[in-house]
């Protein structure tokens, strides 16, 4: 070893630490997807080396790429029968509009556009000055186009973003399959020889936190689709499946179950259907959202062994601090900073 202020020690670790820098560089761009891909590689580890790897002989390529061809399907299947749905929706209102754009607007508004409470007057006053003028509907038209364009386009821009992302996370996912073992040991022995047992106690947290924040997040989806799709059912809107479906897609985002049972409701209400349209909302306040709020802390904390208190404080400062990946980072970050805490009391109270 060298002594302590030798030139050669400096240079040595100047060079590990512009080493790690560069690969931090390097990796920056991709870790959202590097570090979902470790979440989803350590939520099915267990099954895919208890029982898949096993009975395929423990050929490691073979069972990384039936696993990956499985998430595959389970990630695109659902999204193809959800674009399809969506194109022949979007057929649907083109039909819709273009007779609305053809011969012009009717002399007088649908009665329950203008019975709309606080906003129903001017919407009535606009759509007659519009229906009588040609010129100015067709100005207000393409004033709306623009706008309209810039929100396809970012949408667009943002699926394919998210295509890419889910491309890669496929990818990294197939490696941590296929050299999951060396990679589970080499985690180990980087734990045990940072912090000795403790090293491999946080490991451990770590893992059951992520698969205790899964099993929430993906349990609390399901239930919340199932709910939604059985109140579709109920009040008889259209494409019930397809919307419930979306509930569950969206129910990673807080405010994306109440975009689709609020439509719903609009839908009723503008068909003529109130009593329905009421119960739409009273079922998506109190049944489909409910869920999220109670359903969700008690999954994650029952699969993670947290308090709830911390599983909802990881999760929305997790959100707000690292987006998406933070749903899971923070219960994780939160769990380790726990534990520490209750070892450091422990010590001090045996002291």
């Amino acid at each position: 070893m060298f002594p302590a202020g030798d030139p050669r020690r400096l240079a040595q670790i100047s060079l590990v630490v512009l080493l790690i820098i560069g690969c931090i560089t390097v990796l920056l761009p991709f870790i959202g997807a590097v570090l979902f891909a470790f979440v989803v590689w350590m939520c099915t580890w267990q099954f895919y080396a208890e029982k898949l790897l096993p009975r395929l002989g423990g050929r490691d390529t073979l069972g990384a790429s039936l696993m990956t061809l499985a998430l595959v399907l389970v990630t695109l299947l659902p999204m193809i029968f959800l674009a399809g749905s969506l194109a022949n929706g979007t057929d649907n209102l083109i039909d819709f509009i273009k007779p609305y754009v053809e011969q012009g607007l009717p002399a007088n508004p649908p009665a329950w556009l203008s019975a709309l409470p606080f906003f129903g007057t001017e919407i009535d006053s606009t759509w007659h000055r519009l229906a009588s003028n040609r010129e100015e509907l067709n100005a207000t038209v393409r004033q709306l186009l623009v706008p309209a364009r810039q929100f396809v386009l970012a949408l667009g821009g943002i699926a394919a973003n998210g295509l890419l992302q889910l491309a890669l996370v496929l990818f990294v996912t197939f490696f941590l399959y296929r050299d999951g073992a060396a990679i589970s040991h080499a985690l180990y022995v980087g734990a045990r020889k940072l912090g000795g047992d403790l090293g491999e106690n946080m490991l451990d947290k770590a893992r059951g936190t992520v698969v205790g924040v899964m099993l929430g997040i993906v349990g609390t989806a399901a239930a919340q689709g199932t709910v939604a799709m059985i109140g579709f059912l109920i009040a008889g809107v259209p494409q019930a499946m397809l919307l419930g479906f979306a509930t569950f897609f969206l129910s990673m985002i807080p405010i994306g179950p109440p975009l689709i049972w609020g439509g719903a409701a609009a839908w009723l209400y503008s068909d003529g259907q109130t009593g329905w349209a009421i119960f739409m909302v009273i079922y998506g306040l109190f049944g489909i959202s409910s869920i999220d709020n109670f359903v969700k802390p008690i999954l994650i904390a029952y699969g993670a062994g947290l308090s709830i208190l911390l599983i909802a404080l990881g999760v929305l400062g997790g959100v707000l601090v690292f987006g998406f990946i933070g749903i899971f980072l923070g219960p994780v970050l939160l769990a380790l900073g726990d534990m520490l805490l209750q070892r450091w009391i422990r010590e001090e109270t045996l002291a």
